[in-house]
């Protein structure tokens, strides 16, 4: 009767959310039949849903819906039709309702009911009804449904009904598995990862899609964050303030004239003027040194590092035969690094390099850190990145190493 020309119709006009309508199997075009009180009004419906008039369209649905004693099939193709006019007239709420009953419709073909599972999520999340999302979305999987867009559906859904925890462990798996792929993260999904586990104060989870997020989408904002993450985590040793600037430095994240200020003072006291000299150009060149209220404050420090620097200049190698009879390494690492500031890499690597060999440091990852910080000056960033990834140790140096090899793979 007119089985076949509104499943035809239906196919054309496709379901909403953007998948289209199934085609109904073979078999059961051929076995199932629509009376014509009931095909009629259905059929002037889909003609009005092609004109994109949804609100006549379900008039005519409600004039076959009103008919006595349908079979299985007719109340199917009557729940079928519904609900695409009921999308097409915005109603979210009521289409995600009719496609689910249509899924579990006995009248609707097995290979079709996945589909209308994918539908029925997908006009849940729009009604935000995100707990509903979820579950259509989950019952779409459990019966083999395979679509990517379901999957994102899902795991917003699950973001947006506030299931940070759940939500974290589907992106993670999911950034894992493109990772695997070799594909790029989305940089929408990596802040949904990173604000997941804000949400669920995972401050390590943050920590570790922050390093993900500089190393993938590399933005000044995100560099920013890190790198203040890591120096305010419980545990980071003040001992490795100056490494922390030397990186902050590298990425352009210092903040203001006090942190210039305050790194090249450290570098000072570290006994490297050349690289407080860094310190105070850099920030000169920002536009932040040397100007406001502070300009003569500034101007005072400059003129101290000249000094030392001058200083350093003139006795650079004097103490060479002191530091290498001495009985650890600090000596010669520091004087090796100082070296390298100076622009003398071969002599300085070298000395630093006997440094490590003879070892006797308190702190051993601090010495393998600013090893890798000397390659990296030296312009050997293969090198420098094998020292880095060497660094262990929970009380920031480790962090601190991994945030070099990213800046160094990023080839700036």
């Amino acid at each position: 009767m007119f089985t076949r020309r509104i499943a035809a119709l239906l196919f054309i006009l496709g379901l909403a959310a953007g998948l289209a309508a199934p085609v109904l199997a073979q078999d059961q075009v051929k076995s199932a039949t629509v009376r014509a009180e009931v095909g009629k009004p259905l059929q002037a419906a889909v003609a009005l849903l092609k004109g994109r008039k949804a609100k006549a369209a379900l008039a005519k649905i409600a004039e076959a819906d009103a008919v006595k004693n349908k079979t299985p099939f007719e109340a199917y193709m009557v729940a079928r039709l519904r609900a695409q006019a009921e999308a097409a007239a915005g109603d979210a709420a009521a289409a995600a309702r009719d496609f689910e009953a249509t899924a579990a419709s006995p009248a609707a073909p097995a290979a079709e009911r996945t589909q209308f599972l994918a539908v029925a999520a997908g006009q849940y999340y729009s009604a935000r009804q995100y707990a509903k999302a979820v579950e259509l979305a989950t019952r779409y999987f459990a019966a083999g449904g395979k679509d990517p867009a379901v999957r994102t559906i899902y795991v917003q859904a699950l973001y947006l009904g506030n299931d940070f925890a759940q939500a974290a462990r589907e992106i993670l798996a999911d950034v894992e598995g493109e990772q695997q792929a070799g594909k790029t993260p989305s940089e929408m999904e990596l802040q949904m990862l990173a604000n997941c586990y804000l949400k669920t104060n995972d401050k390590a989870g943050y920590a570790h899609t922050m390093e993900k997020l500089v190393a993938f989408h590399p933005k000044r904002d995100y560099w920013l964050s890190v790198v203040y993450s890591v120096t305010t985590r419980p545990g980071f040793s003040d001992r490795l303030t100056l490494d922390a600037d030397r990186l902050k430095l590298a990425t352009g994240t210092m903040r203001g004239a006090e942190d210039y200020m305050e790194a090249a003072q450290l570098a000072l006291q570290a006994g490297f003027p050349m690289e407080a000299k860094k310190f105070v150009d850099a920030g000169y060149a920002a536009g932040l040194l040397g100007t406001g209220p502070d300009a003569a404050r500034h101007q005072r420090l400059r003129a101290l590092v000249q000094k030392n620097l001058a200083e350093d200049q003139r006795t650079l190698g004097q103490g060479d035969a002191r530091v290498a009879a001495d009985k650890d390494g600090t000596p010669l690492l520091n004087t090796g690094l100082n070296y390298v500031l100076h622009g003398r890499a071969d002599k300085g690597l070298a000395m630093m390099a006997q440094g490590m060999r003879k070892g006797g440091f308190r702190h051993p990852d601090d010495a393998r850190l600013r090893l890798g910080y000397a390659y990296q000056l030296a312009g050997q960033k293969q090198k420098a990145v094998q020292v880095f990834k060497t660094v262990r140790g929970a009380d920031g140096a480790a962090a601190l190493a991994r945030l070099w090899v990213i800046r160094l793979g990023q080839g700036t």
